[in-house]
């Protein structure tokens, strides 16, 4: 099975993910902050590096539970800083906090965060027909959006990747068992 150029198929943690996860959309709010979280710890890593410590990352943050880690204080954080199965930057762990805040009054304003982050899109997933980009101008739009709410680490290139986590943006390359035609090729 032939599949995209930068998995790296032996890890299988990797072959997982893309084979089950990745450019496939998801609408629930507890996967897509999931995912926030785990992108905005990419920043400057690679995503396998995160993708490999991403049950550490689970337990260290209360099964991604926005909603506690909204509340987390400086005895949360101190024990984050400590554990060394995760990525340990107090900048990164104060966004997951900061950004978990915002995500809920994201919630709030539109019952839930994916229809805010669908809407950009009117609820269609999108596949850009140059491969292997970085951002686009959907990623700058809603980066853009994102820090002016108060958001941290949401760079054009950390949501261009968070797109595609969550399937807004399905860009298996060509060659790849799952890539999918649109109807006017």
């Amino acid at each position: 099975m032939k599949r995209c150029s930068w998995v790296n198929e032996n890890n299988l943690k990797y072959v997982k993910y893309h084979d089950e996860e990745w450019g496939i959309a998801h609408f629930d709010d507890a996967y897509l902050f999931e995912m926030l979280l785990l992108e905005s710890f990419q920043a400057g890593l690679s995503w396998e590096c995160i993708l490999n410590k991403r049950e550490a990352f689970r337990k260290a943050f209360s099964n991604f539970n926005y909603q506690k880690i909204a509340n987390y204080q400086e005895k949360e954080i101190n024990k984050l800083l400590e554990n060394k199965d995760i990525v340990r930057n107090k900048l990164k762990i104060k966004a997951a906090i900061t950004n978990a805040q915002v995500f809920l009054k994201i919630q709030k304003e539109y019952q839930t965060f994916s229809n805010y982050i669908w809407h950009f899109t009117n609820k269609k997933q999108i596949r850009n027909k140059k491969e292997h980009l970085v951002t686009s101008p959907l990623s700058d739009e809603i980066s853009l959006d994102l820090r002016k709410r108060g958001m941290k680490f949401v760079g054009s290139k950390i949501i261009y990747s968070y797109l595609q986590a969550i399937g807004i943006t399905n860009d298996h390359e060509k060659t790849c068992f799952l890539f999918k035609k649109d109807d006017n090729e």
